[in-house]
Formats: structure tokens, C-alpha cells, sequence
């Protein structure tokens, strides 16, 4: 269970200080709880405003998001597309692709989000184009792997983002040894030590990794 590890009441604060979400995304946030066994996974109002104020400062003409869910954190991401931008959004859950594709074709992005159902790791071993953006939002198991596989792909200037870094706080409890604590201890020690990239953990929800590839 994944606990706040900002204060809910500051949370709350900086949630009402912030742009509003779009009519959208307030849509697609509530149709996700009512009809999702795990809403939590869904990206949410703060680190959806994160999400689209770093696309908008850098005009991406490229996006790879790894991990659609629902579809929010797409299209937030969208929201700073260049004019010519394309998103490429994965995920191996067929299941999400009607709810994710009728947001996103009630988006005014929605000639440029492009929705690939199945195996991410192929996807990104055959794509060819630099990436100006990537956020990583998958399964933990592969987070060094998808590093691994984007770091070259990404152009100088471009950004990786990575969301659930800090894992309910089990990252520092050295007692905890289950897969996937472990998976993200050594993405998080990986994207640390690469000097190809400028880095920094956002104490987000559930902890942001924002890298600066230079």
C-alpha cells in the first residue's frame, strides 16, 4: 500500500494552488476510481500538473511513456506537445485500451497520442528516433532495463522522468528484500551513477525521478 510521503494536508495546499484539472482529466480521474480495483496507479491531479509543466518547457517532439494505465499521465504529458509532437504511449494490458483510447480521442491531442498494446521492451528495441521525453510508469521488474534501453535514445536536452522511485518508503528500510524493492533500489543507484544525465528524486507521491540528459 502506497503511503503519502507528503504531509496530505500540504498536499491538499499545493493541489488548490495549482492549475486546476482540465474537464478531461477530472472525467478520466473519476471514471478510473469508480471503475478501477487500483486507482492509485493512476498519476492524480499534483504529479499530473508535474507531468505537463516539464513537456511544456521543453516542447517535446517526442514522447515514449512506458505504462499507460488509464491514460491521465498521457495526457498530461501531451498537454506541451510541439505542434508536429507525437506521444507513444505502452502497455501490455489490453484491458486498459478502451477507456485510454476514448479519453484520448476526446482530446484535442488526439491525432499525436498513439496507444501500443504489448511487449514495451520490442517497441523501444526497434525505435529509431531520438526521444525528447520519457516517463517510465511500469512494471518494476524492468525499470533497469527500460533505462538501459532509452538512455541512448533520449537527445542531449531531453528529459527522463520515472514515477514510484521511492516505493512506499521501503527503499530505505533495509529490512525490506521483496523483488521489486530491490528492482527499484538498483534503478535508483543505476540512474545515479550514470554521468551522462543530471538527476534529482522528487518527494512526490510515491517519489519522481527527474533525470536531464546532457
Amino acid at each position: 500500500m502506497m503511503f503519502n510521503i507528503i504531509d496530505p494536508f500540504i498536499e491538499e495546499y499545493c493541489v488548490k494552488h495549482s492549475d486546476e484539472e482540465s474537464p478531461l482529466l477530472y472525467s478520466l480521474n473519476r471514471k478510473t476510481h469508480l471503475q478501477n480495483l487500483n486507482p492509485r496507479m493512476l498519476s492524480g491531479h499534483l504529479q499530473g500538473r508535474i507531468l505537463s509543466m516539464y513537456s511544456l518547457l521543453i516542447k517535446p517532439k517526442v514522447i515514449l511513456e512506458i505504462g499507460t494505465f488509464t491514460g491521465y499521465s498521457a495526457l498530461c504529458l501531451s498537454e506541451g506537445l510541439a505542434e508536429d509532437g507525437i506521444l507513444y504511449t505502452l502497455d501490455v494490458n489490453e484491458e486498459i485500451e478502451e477507456i485510454a483510447c476514448e479519453y484520448f480521442n476526446k482530446s484535442e491531442k488526439a491525432q499525436q497520442i498513439k496507444l501500443h498494446i504489448g511487449d514495451a521492451i520490442k517497441f523501444i528495441e526497434n525505435f529509431n528516433q531520438p526521444i525528447d521525453l520519457v516517463f517510465i510508469d511500469a512494471d518494476k521488474k524492468n525499470y533497469v532495463h527500460y533505462f538501459k534501453l532509452v538512455a541512448d535514445k533520449i537527445r542531449s536536452g531531453g528529459l527522463l522522468i520515472a514515477d514510484n522511485v521511492l516505493w512506499s518508503g521501503k527503499v530505505i528500510n533495509q529490512d525490506a528484500k521483496d523483488p521489486d524493492t530491490l528492482t527499484i533500489r538498483e534503478f535508483n543507484k543505476t540512474v545515479a551513477q550514470d554521468s551522462r544525465f543530471k538527476k534529482l528524486i522528487l518527494p512526490v507521491r510515491d517519489g519522481l525521478t527527474v533525470a536531464y540528459k546532457l
